[in-house]
């Protein structure tokens, strides 16, 4: 059995979920999000929760996928009631002499060292905030945030000699020595 799986979602006030054989509708006060479901899995609105729980299922090996999927879902689920109550964001920190960011109508621009300016989409309810060295993306789709703040990320990921690059905030970058340090430490350890 699924741990998560069989863990009741709490549906809070001011948000709406509709539910059909194959999908799932979920509005509150930030907005709205909808999500297909897999045919091996039925969801249940009891009041004001959700129950996620497996259909019929054939086989035992099936059975192994069908109970990873069922979490899954639930998961997702929670996921969109969250994001429509609260939402979501990632900080970003760009460091680096003349690297900088801007937004521009919807889309973010960033100067990071390159000849050209990159400019990066926005996927659909997602925003961008540029404050100093801080970008926030912010949106009401986990996922949606989680790759664009992703796409930002590889841009220019941080190099560990002199720690330039973007990375999310609170991120650790190992640090390397560089050649003059590390040549100088096993010249003396060879005497």
């Amino acid at each position: 059995m699924s741990r998560i799986g069989k863990k009741p979602i709490e549906i809070p006030t001011g948000v709406t979920v509709d539910i059909t054989a194959s999908e799932i509708k979920v509005a509150g006060p930030k907005g709205e999000l909808s999500r297909s479901l897999p045919y091996q899995v039925s969801v249940k609105k009891e009041g004001n929760q959700i129950m996620v729980s497996l259909n019929e299922h054939t086989g035992a090996r099936e059975l192994l996928n069908i109970r990873a999927l069922w979490g899954l879902v639930r998961a997702l689920i929670a996921n969109m009631i969250e994001g429509v109550t609260k939402g979501y964001s990632i900080k970003l920190e760009i460091e680096g002499v003349g690297y900088k960011a801007e937004v521009q109508g919807n889309d973010l621009v960033l100067d990071v060292g390159f000849s050209h300016t990159v400019k990066i989409p926005a996927l659909f309810g997602v925003t961008f905030l540029v404050e100093k060295n801080i970008i926030t993306v912010s949106g009401i789709d986990k996922e949606a945030v989680g790759q664009v703040a992703a796409s930002v990320r590889k841009t220019k990921p941080v190099e560990p000699y002199k720690g330039k690059g973007i990375k999310y905030q609170g991120e650790y970058v190992r640090r390397k020595l560089g050649k003059r340090v590390a040549g100088a430490t096993g010249a003396a350890a060879a005497k």
